[in-house]
């Protein structure tokens, strides 16, 4: 099992996608955070769980 710095799954993180534009992930592990480019949200990954809701995602400028 791989575990990033902040404790994530690597594989797990590789799994999700993004919940409102059903998109592929890119991990930011320097922000901890997966990135959503078409949906322009950034979700943040708190004590190793990613949080997976769009009001608590960052919106990108991109």
């Amino acid at each position: 099992m791989t575990t990033e710095p902040g404790g994530a799954n690597r594989h797990m993180l590789e799994a999700l996608v993004c919940p409102l534009t059903q998109s592929v992930l890119e991990y930011d592990a320097a922000a901890q955070e997966l990135i959503s480019k078409p949906g322009k949200l950034a979700f943040p990954i708190r004590n190793g769980i990613p949080i997976m809701l769009v009001d608590e995602a960052r919106k990108l400028d991109c």
